[in-house]
């Protein structure tokens, strides 16, 4: 965690002074009448993002005017870590919300520096124990899957996928396994087989089960480490961010850790399958068919399709056990981010009571999700004339909704499901979202799980 630090009576920080519309003369009134002729002069206005230092009698800065929209904002103060001076800041005024602000500067402060020195020292706030405490887990949860997707295929194979779930287990207390490779048919996982096979890097199936008591919840995220499209190639540039597929799988362990973390009253089971979708002499090929870990048979329309294919068996198996819950995440369609930008994540649900409180979670912590409708008399553009259904279809139209029916197909009815069709990347930078890997949708599913389950 980057960018924050312990407030101590001893600590020597600068004062922070966030200032709205409303609330900026009786902040100028506080100040004193110097402080209201310095901001005159500078032409300064409390736009969000605006900033200006306030001098004192020594020559040093006595504080920093900072214009923010609203006092509950999260992203208030995102953009201070890299822009203001290396040193410690502490809010002195204003009517922030003292755990969102810090969240924010949290998430502003990030910098990925695995290949390369950060390019500065973020600046550091000082808050108190009991707020550093509180945001603590949701920024680091929010670090490792930018870390994880920021890591290019080379370091962040299935392998080292799988990896990060050992080590979760590890540091958790928690069970892990994995089946690897043709302990993958053996066991009657076999789409993630097929699409996996082609890399020099086995396919495998990682499993993480923690507690003993409380309703099941099972998380499954999508690991395709890279995904050259298969035997039906992408373009260059669509090939081009594609270290970044394995994206829902680093939401699901980032929701993981945060689950285990608060220690809530839930049995977990963590499912990520890990591919590689590469072309080789054995690449599964458009034509054939699979018949799935659920018994469904199904024809591969579109190897870049793959997705959908590495969950279908990871959400049968996750159904085997009939849990209380189940919630998938995975960078599944452009169609998704046509029909919703690279911020919403495109929710489907089986149950408008989940999706309605997944949504509301979303509302309250600042982290939007948007419910995309599971057309059931779409499924026909999923037709296989000799298959059960088809991996994708000859129509464009609907791409992130046939997604979700082929999905739900291996769910059954009485187990509730969610899936999320998520970006997990900010294409420029902005503040608090900076350039690469994002976590999307975290906040409020974890804050969806504490009200649903308690903890």
């Amino acid at each position: 965690m980057q960018g924050l630090t312990e407030l101590r009576r001893t600590t020597r920080a600068t004062d922070l002074y966030p200032v709205a519309a409303e609330t900026f003369a009786a902040t100028l009134k506080e100040l004193g009448p110097a402080a209201k002729r310095w901001a005159e002069a500078h032409g300064f206005k409390p736009d969000a993002g605006a900033m200006l230092a306030l001098p004192d009698d020594t020559g040093g800065v006595r504080g920093v005017l900072v214009g923010i929209s609203r006092g509950d904002d999260a992203y208030a103060l995102a953009s201070l870590p890299q822009r203001l001076p290396a040193g410690d800041y502490r809010l002195a005024g204003g009517k922030l919300d003292a755990e969102r602000a810090a969240l924010g500067w949290g998430l502003g402060a990030y910098q990925f520096t695995r290949y390369r020195k950060a390019r500065r020292e973020p600046a550091r706030l000082a808050v108190e124990p009991a707020v550093l405490k509180a945001v603590a887990p949701m920024l680091d949860a929010a670090y490792q899957v930018r870390d994880l997707i920021n890591t290019p295929t080379q370091d962040m194979g299935p392998a080292e996928l799988a990896g990060a779930v050992a080590d979760l287990a590890k540091a958790n207390g928690a069970k892990y396994r994995e089946w690897v490779d043709d302990a993958l048919i053996k066991n009657n996982f076999p789409t993630i087989h097929a699409v996996g096979r082609a890399s020099h890097r086995a396919p495998r199936l990682a499993e993480l089960t923690w507690g003993k008591k409380g309703p099941h919840v099972v998380i499954v995220g999508k690991g395709v480490c890279f995904d050259t499209g298969g035997l039906d190639l992408k373009p260059a540039d669509g090939m081009r961010w594609m270290k970044k597929d394995m994206g829902g799988a680093a939401h699901a362990i980032g929701l993981a850790r945060l689950v285990m973390q608060a220690k809530l009253p839930v049995r977990l089971t963590l499912l990520i399958p890990a591919v590689e979708n590469a072309v080789s002499g054995n690449a599964y090929r458009p034509g054939e068919v699979i018949t799935t870990r659920a018994g469904i048979t199904v024809e591969i329309d579109n190897t870049d399709a793959e997705g959908r294919l590495v969950l279908c068996d990871a959400l049968a198996y996750a159904a085997e056990s009939k849990p209380d819950l189940i919630l998938d995440f995975a960078t599944l369609t452009g169609a998704a981010r046509v029909a919703l930008g690279p911020d919403l994540p495109a929710l489907f649900a089986n149950r408008d009571d989940l999706a309605d409180g997944l949504i509301a979670a979303g509302r309250d912590t600042q982290d939007p999700l948007w419910r995309m409708p599971l057309w059931r008399p779409y499924l026909t553009m999923l037709e296989s004339s000799i298959a059960d259904i088809a991996n994708a279809g000859p129509s464009r139209h609907a791409g992130a909704v046939t997604a979700a029916l082929y999905l739900e197909r291996f769910v059954p009815e009485s187990i509730a499901w969610a899936h999320l069709d998520v970006y997990s990347w900010n294409d420029g930078e902005r503040p608090g979202k900076p350039k690469g890997g994002e976590a999307q949708g975290l906040r409020g599913y974890f804050a969806f799980l504490r009200k649903r389950y308690g903890g």
